[in-house]
């Protein structure tokens, strides 16, 4: 007679609330580990990543845990049951996560002391599933030292329920689990990893900042491959909708994403010399696709065309290094918005009007069925992904939602990849497996935060030495990331990794503008930048002025508001997207039909942003910063020579813009001995003998930054985010101090303090949906209406073009004057209310707008 299956001999991992279903825990656990394996494989540690998967959730075969999820789903009775408990009480409060490491470290670390180091690892990225990574030993002042991964591993059993999870398990999971930590290459593939890593260190020691940070970089590999899989294995069963929307690595092959490149590029016909040198150096970057995976640089002249050849060089080096994806990183999010678009438009061509828009004046009429195919689906290749609009700690909704970079093309910023490779908690961390085997085009690089430079150079060294990864540096003016300190991390770039053969010749070819140091004594007071900029748009027809503070542009743009005057615009990140690309579209109209035009913008128009002014005013900056803002000038070459003036305002408050000073401190260092020797740089003030000595001067003054340091008020003591990253030397001395010997185990990062004092930029933003237009407001409507997570994951990806990434005092304050509030309670994604954006500025603290508008 069969045997009667009740609720209590199920163990449950999920719930689904639509239908009632329920995934069992052996289901989860088998899911996860296939997908782990999968992810981990990547760098041939399949059976790490199948393991940590497999018992990532033991914990969950406890009576406790089994009654907490099944209390809170209704399926124990407060009446009847008699194993029903306060799920709400004990929500969080059961431990399930450290059974499994324990078991991990519990059998590896009997293997001797590979056997040790190996169970260390994959213990770590199991313990800290729900909480990102846990400290090896404490950074926390009160306990400086304190082994923490052994407290852990020693907790007691009566709390961990490892023994009572192995009594319950299933026997598939106990079994697969003794055959894996058996497996004979369970310990010599680890080790064959870090011995890669030590060989091509600097310095071929285990215990040298750059190995040690980087051993780190591969437990946080792990970490990644194991968060990933869970979240994804979660969210499909919990949403068997938005499980469909998944690519799970599925792509267009990299043949026909070339194809429609290739087809594109043949369409267009060269009419001045500038096409000529742009399609000249778009063949370097195509011939230069067949070379091996490595580090490469990309110097080219602003307005040299480095976004299509860069794709060029991508697509057809993914393709023949059979690679991923590939992965655009940019510093703003207005260039994201106009590169995204051209790459959309070539590799998604969903119809021809935007061929018809976009090459009207500059394109033969060759047989347009060329450009198949039609109807290509809209975002099946390129991803946007540049706002935290879901909350870090993840709810079943956040899991559906958050990206995880699962897509072909990806166009991402700066802040989203540095907060993958140091963020804290698990959101970010999830992604950082898509970097293996992808091409990485780091667009603008020299706008890399200085704290940030050892740590991104040792990461950027890991994924292509042990990801099998390729990354291009794209910049008019590369800084010498190469020539840093080497003990603390200097990118390793072979010698004639310079994608272009003649930089020289080609800065050359280029120069279209002259570049005129105005500065005076005493400054220039606001009322004469803004004579000066109605003056230059009257001569050349266009001006745009880039100042440092959104506050300059504001005030410039009111001084020169005048009745029947020459069109004014702004351009700052308090716009969202949309509302940008909107001003830029009609500025270039304007541009295009030669009519006046008078521009004032932060930096964010500087690096990338495809306009072509007559006159360019640039606030005294970083030379690069005058470099790229002198890209914006006579662009397309229109013009026989453009003008950039150089103007050092009188009443700017930029003493807390600590890189814009240094920056702008250096840079007139350099101007100042132009004058008094112009041959030496080649008579040419943003040439590359000038870039050369700035960045020289810029590192040297800021050589003491780049390891990230940390203040007593960020971690409690003076220290450095790389050292708590790599051999993490205060803590391993106070843990001497107390215990008399050194710490017992191998790793002694402190990862979780690390990542919490970790931020890719001054401080940490929040996207808020602004409401911008009437789509801006439909999507804030339907987004507060909306019940199905599906249907939330396709308008959050619109709702990423009507977001303002917002500063946390600033979103303080709109909170208080009840300006800003979630789109559903509990979801910890933000909307703005309408009264506070303005079409001109975008985003106030005050409102600008009255509520009979919205319904006009």
């Amino acid at each position: 007679m069969d045997k009667v299956i009740t609720l209590q001999d199920i163990t449950i991992a999920h719930h689904r609330k639509s239908d009632d279903a329920i995934q069992t825990l052996e289901q989860h656990l088998l899911g996860v580990a296939n997908k782990s394996c999968l992810y981990a494989k990547k760098l041939n540690l399949e059976d790490q990543g199948e393991l940590i998967g497999l018992l990532h959730d033991l914990g969950k075969y406890s009576l406790a845990f089994q009654s907490y999820i099944k209390s809170a789903v209704g399926l124990l009775n407060q009446d009847e049951d008699e194993e029903f408990v306060d799920a709400v009480g004990l929500k969080g409060k059961i431990d399930h996560s450290t059974a499994g490491a324990q078991l991990i470290w519990q059998e590896l670390s009997k293997q001797g002391q590979l056997g040790q180091i190996v169970g260390q690892i994959l213990s770590l990225c199991v313990a800290s599933h729900h909480s990102g990574l846990i400290d090896c030993l404490s950074s926390d002042t009160n306990s400086l030292g304190e082994d923490v991964f052994s407290r852990r591993m020693n907790k007691v059993t009566e709390r961990t329920h490892l023994q009572e999870s192995l009594t319950k398990a299933d026997a598939s999971i106990l079994s697969r689990a003794k055959a894996l930590t058996g497996k004979p290459n369970m310990i010599p593939a680890m080790q064959a990893a870090l011995a890669k890593i030590i060989r091509l260190a600097p310095i071929k020691n285990d215990k040298s900042t750059v190995v040690q940070q980087q051993f780190g970089l591969l437990v946080r590999f792990l970490f990644s491959c194991l968060i990933d899989a869970d979240r994804v294995d979660s969210a499909d069963f919990e949403s068997p909708k938005a499980a469909k929307l998944r690519a799970n690595g599925q792509y267009t092959e990299w043949n026909a994403l070339c194809e429609r490149l290739e087809n594109h590029l043949s369409l267009l016909t060269p009419l001045k010399d500038i096409d000529y040198l742009r399609s000249d150096i778009s063949n370097h970057c195509h011939n230069a696709a067949t070379r091996a995976k490595g580090i490469y640089t990309l110097t080219v002249p602003t307005g040299g065309g480095k976004t299509l050849a860069s794709l060029r060089f991508a697509l057809h080096h993914a393709k023949m290094h059979k690679m991923d994806r590939v992965i655009y990183v940019i510093p703003f999010t207005s260039i994201i918005d106009q590169n995204a678009d051209v790459t959309r438009e070539v590799l998604e061509p969903n119809s021809f009007c935007w061929l018809k828009k976009s090459y009207k004046s500059n394109c033969n009429h060759a047989d347009w069925a060329a450009l198949e195919p039609r109807g290509v689906e809209s975002g099946s290749v390129v991803l946007e992904h540049h706002s935290n609009l879901t909350p870090e700690e993840q709810s079943w909704r956040g899991k559906i939602l958050a990206e995880n970079w699962d897509a072909p093309v990806i166009y991402t910023t700066s802040v989203q990849l540095l907060e993958t490779l140091f963020g804290a908690g698990t959101r970010g961390a999830r992604r950082m497996h898509q970097l293996a085997n992808t091409v990485l085009i780091f667009d603008e690089i020299q706008t890399l935060p200085v704290n940030c430079v050892h740590l991104f150079n040792n990461a950027i060294n890991f994924l292509v030495e042990q990801c099998g990864s390729t990354v291009v540096l794209c910049t008019a003016t590369q800084p010498l990331l190469d020539q840093v300190n080497v003990e603390k991390g200097a990118l390793r770039i072979p010698a004639g990794n310079e994608l272009m053969h003649d930089v020289k010749k080609l800065f050359d070819e280029l120069k279209r503008v002259e570049v005129k140091n105005r500065r005076k004594p005493g400054g220039w007071t606001n009322d004469e930048i803004a004579a000066l900029a109605m003056e230059e748009t009257r001569r050349a027809g266009s001006c745009l002025v880039i100042v440092n503070t959104k506050n300059a542009a504001q005030t410039l743009y009111r001084l020169c508001q005048q009745p029947d005057g020459i069109p004014l615009y702004h351009l700052s990140t308090s716009m969202c997207p949309t509302h940008r690309r909107a001003i830029l579209a009609e500025i270039r109209e304007r541009l295009e039909q030669q009519l006046p035009v008078l521009c004032f913008s932060t930096q964010l128009i500087e690096a990338g942003v495809d306009v072509d002014f007559g006159s360019v005013i640039r606030f005294t900056a970083g030379l690069d910063s005058i470099a790229q803002a002198a890209g914006r000038c006579n662009r397309n070459g229109l013009r026989d020579i453009g003008t950039v003036h150089v103007v050092n305002p009188q009443d700017e408050r930029i003493e807390m813009l600590q890189d814009i000073c240094i920056g702008r401190d250096k840079a007139e260092r350099v101007l100042d001995e132009y004058e008094d020797n112009p041959l030496q740089f080649g008579n040419d003030r943003i040439g590359l003998e000038a870039m050369k000595r700035y960045y020289t001067y810029y590192f040297f003054a800021r050589q003491d930054e780049m390891d990230y340091p940390l203040s007593d008020k960020t971690i409690g003591h003076t220290d450095t985010l790389l050292n708590l990253l790599s051999g993490n030397s205060l803590a391993v001395r106070d843990y001497g101090k107390k215990a008399g010997h050194e710490p017992n185990i191998y790793l002694r990062q402190s990862f979780m303090s690390a990542a919490k004092a970790f931020k890719a930029i001054d401080a940490p933003t929040q996207g808020v949906i602004v409401q911008y237009g009437k789509e801006g407001q439909a999507i804030v409507a339907e987004l507060c209406a909306a019940y199905l997570p599906d249907k939330e994951f396709d308008m959050l990806r619109r709702a990423q073009q009507f977001t303002v990434n917002v500063f946390p005092n600033v979103l303080d304050r709109l909170t208080k004057a009840g300006a800003v509030r979630e789109i559903q309670e509990g979801t910890g994604i933000l909307y703005l209310d309408y009264r506070y954006y303005s079409d001109e500025f975008g985003l106030s603290e005050t409102p600008v707008r009255n509520m009979e508008a919205l319904n006009a």
